[in-house]
């Protein structure tokens, strides 16, 4: 349907043209950004609403009650693929509303990239989503706008695959949210200052830094970045590939990867019979994101990866062993286009906060954090410029002690809230500084 608006557009600009005195030239494409729906408003989380929630999950000592209540809007946009051709994505916007003075100034507008999802159909542009409530209690219902991306291929996007972990398809994808959020603004009642912040949590952590280095790098006097806060992101992709012990969640996240490279580069392996042992290997071309199986559980449940509960054990049980030796080759196809996603050698301008916990299994901090930090030190780039936060101790303090199930939740349920009430004291104090 998508691509059916992109068509009308294109036609419509045509027409226009046409009837302005038959100039042959071309209607120009539509501007990334640009809106193909009207922004429709889902619902209002009052500020009840939201304290009822955070005070039934324990949330509210990291979120604070709400000061302001929450409309949460769908969009719909124009964006580019990861061959830079025209498609669209959706999402959501997350407007203040109220009476307090937090709710009625003009707002720092919060780009937000969400974590690693198995659901095609999955869109934050849902007030039931947990992400959603979490982004509408620690930020929006604090006077933040929040825009957060669906991402390329999932919800409302024609796109034909999601291009996991390919930096600069995740970074139009939030930059063009970000001027969708500021075409929607009037009609939604929103108010924004101009500012920007960029922020996500592990896939959306690697999102997040791609899209601050992109707007800083070349759209500068488009954006004004007050400040990136990049959640337990895996920004070392090229380290990720090429460590000893498999991660927590090898089975799923390593052939999403994969496969996503191989439809964007098109040189990683000639068939997935290469790559993965059967019986996986069938099907795995197309198995991620899906629209049948809802869930990382619904995957091993239907036996279409490999159950193992000890990530060396899936990883051996998934991959083939002369796969895993061409990825220790820095000239591979694969080594290749997981140095074109690591994201380093680049110097923010604004601030820049990393958050993660030293327990993680999953985005190991040692592989992902440390490095991405001396990578910045390497430049003269230190605190304060760019600092580490590290949330371990928090989260031992609150769950543990460590334990199987433990670790079992550290990254996907423990991690992210500590690390979305760091973020939001870091920008809270990046806004108050001197322009």
């Amino acid at each position: 349907m998508a691509s059916m608006r992109l068509l009308s557009i294109a036609a419509s600009a045509a027409l226009l043209v046409a009837c302005g005195g038959g100039s042959d030239d071309p209607p120009p494409p539509p501007a990334p950004g640009q809106l193909l729906e009207t922004p429709a408003t889902l619902a209002t989380l009052t500020t009840a609403q939201i304290d009822a929630a955070t005070s039934g999950t324990g949330l509210q000592a990291l979120t604070g009650t709400a000061v302001c209540d929450v409309k949460v809007v769908a969009l719909n946009y124009v964006t580019h693929g990861a061959k830079a051709e025209l498609t669209n994505s959706s999402g959501v916007m997350l407007v203040p509303q109220g009476d307090d003075s937090r709710c009625k100034e003009n707002a720092p507008l919060l780009a937000y990239a969400h974590g690693t999802s198995v659901d095609k159909p999955r869109s934050l542009a849902n007030p039931a989503d947990t992400e959603t409530m979490m982004l509408a209690a620690f930020f929006a219902a604090q006077g933040f706008a929040v825009v957060a991306t669906d991402y390329l291929g999932y919800a409302k996007s024609s796109y034909s695959f999601h291009p996991y972990l390919h930096a600069d398809s995740e970074a139009t994808s939030v930059l063009d949210s970000v001027r969708a959020a500021r075409r929607a603004a009037p009609a939604v009642g929103a108010k924004l200052s101009g500012k920007v912040l960029f922020t996500g949590y592990s896939q959306g952590g690697h999102s997040s830094m791609a899209a601050q280095r992109m707007a800083e790098a070349s759209y500068a006097s488009e954006f004004d970045v007050a400040a990136g806060a990049h959640l337990a992101g895996p920004y070392n992709m090229t380290g990720a590939m090429q460590v000893d012990q498999a991660i927590a969640g090898y089975q799923f996240f390593v052939p999403f990867i994969i496969t996503s490279w191989q439809k964007v580069y098109g040189d990683i392996y000639a068939n997935a019979a290469d790559v993965f042992q059967a019986p996986y290997a069938a099907g795995i071309n197309d198995l991620l994101p899906s629209a049948t199986w809802r869930s990382f559980t619904d995957l091993l449940a239907n036996s279409k990866l490999p159950g193992n509960p000890l990530p060396n054990d899936a990883r051996d049980a998934l991959m083939q062993p002369a796969f895993l030796d061409t990825m220790l080759d820095d000239h591979s196809p694969i080594s290749k286009a997981a140095q074109k996603n690591t994201l380093f050698g680049w110097n923010p301008v604004a601030p820049l906060m990393l958050c993660g916990g030293t327990g993680d299994p999953t985005v190991v901090p040692t592989v992902h954090q440390v490095p991405m930090m001396a990578d910045f030190a390497s430049r003269g780039i230190v605190p304060p410029a760019v600092v580490s936060v590290d949330v371990d101790a928090q989260i031992q303090a609150t769950f543990g002690p460590p334990s199987a199930e433990y670790y079992g939740h550290y990254h996907g349920s423990y991690e992210p809230p500590f690390c979305m009430k760091a973020a939001r004291d870091f920008f809270d104090t990046a806004l108050r500084l001197p322009v």
